[in-house]
């Protein structure tokens, strides 16, 4: 399963997180990016554990039926592995080696840069460029996860009926999505902070002139909220999301579970940024962009900006994309934040 070759096949995107499969379908029309569909659907309870898939079929049955509201039943698709289920290393390689020596030198090599069996990783590496060290040497990208956590993946695609072309890294679908709506942030930011606030951790990406150089992740997301409601109104974990999703709750959840909430989320976002300028040359960032299912909490993006000081921005990954007349635009809205990763597999198409 390759990672980083190039594919002229059209491939849509599909992320599978902790509580839910996300398809993206992008085409190009008339030169531009065209989002031609897109599709959220939850996920049992304990499908994904710790971004371990333990229940295929379920998660099979759930990209099936996304797939269905998609109209890409059959596709190729693109997916992704988490970066703590992949090892990444730079080496540098004999400028003149065909991809097959390149490939034959780096299995040869290999126990020096992976700590497994080889025939138990699935690897795969691109070349950057020139080496920094030789003129005649360049810097090759090397990636390598274990088998079971991309066959585990592949597997649930068969299951939905979808064929895997790409297994990508969940950070560098991140990363080519973040590249398409960082030239509308304001006066053009030299240092942005990416907060991705998922259901169960946050992940910090710091991007300097566009490109990623540091990631931390943190176990704080929107888990924390639904328990909150759950405690607090008696209800089941799926009464609380459900009720959470459609804002169907008692006048005190926006003073007594929200706003605590989003206290915590800038608690947590403030922390992670001074851990960053303890260990780098910076003691201040340019932008912040919240994406994750619970940035699009209504107040939020305003609070940190408040605590922060710095512009802050909603992700949306489609801002430059021209969108199908089907799609509803203001749901479009909530959803897209949350739809950062779906869309940068998507974007594997155009490689």
């Amino acid at each position: 399963m390759r990672i980083f070759s190039p594919r002229s096949r059209h491939l849509v995107g599909v992320d599978i997180c902790a509580t839910s499969v996300k398809i993206v379908d992008i085409q190009r029309q008339q030169g531009m990016f065209h989002l031609k569909s897109y599709g959220i659907e939850s996920l049992p309870l304990g499908a994904v554990v710790d971004k371990l898939i333990v229940d295929a079929e379920a998660i099979g049955d759930a990209i099936a039926r996304v797939a269905r509201r998609c109209h890409v039943n059959g596709y190729d698709a693109a997916t992704a592995v988490s970066g703590t289920a992949v090892i990444t290393k730079i080496i540098d390689m004999d400028m003149l080696l065909t991809d097959v020596e390149r490939e034959a030198q780096i299995r040869l090599d290999a126990e020096q840069y992976i700590p497994y069996p080889l025939e138990d990783v699935n690897l795969d590496f691109e070349v950057l460029g020139p080496s920094l060290l030789d003129e005649n040497l360049v810097q090759v990208l090397l990636a390598a996860s274990r088998s079971e956590n991309v066959d585990q993946r592949v597997d649930a695609l068969t299951f939905g009926g979808l064929k895997t072309k790409v297994m990508d890294i969940e950070s560098h679908a991140v990363e080519r999505a973040f590249g398409l709506m960082v030239d509308n942030l304001s006066s053009l930011p030299e240092l942005v902070a990416l907060v991705d606030i998922g259901h169960h951790q946050t992940t910090l990406y710091i991007a300097r002139n566009g490109e990623f150089i540091y990631s931390r992740e943190q176990l704080f997301g929107g888990i924390q909220l639904t328990e909150a409601i759950q405690n607090r109104y008696g209800l089941s974990f799926e009464e609380a999301t459900i009720n959470k999703r459609e804002h169907t709750l008692p006048d005190d959840y926006y003073p007594e579970i929200l706003i605590p909430f989003m206290e915590s989320a800038i608690q947590q976002i403030t922390r992670s940024l001074q851990f960053y300028f303890s260990s780098s040359p910076y003691d201040s960032i340019d932008h912040v962009v919240l994406a994750g299912g619970s940035s699009s909490i209504p107040g939020l993006a305003g609070l940190v900006q408040q605590k922060l000081r710095v512009p802050v921005t909603v992700a949306n990954p489609f801002i430059n994309m021209t969108i199908d007349p089907y799609i509803n635009n203001e749901q479009l809205a909530i959803d897209a934040p949350s739809l950062i990763a779906a869309c940068g597999l998507a974007l594997r198409s155009f490689d």
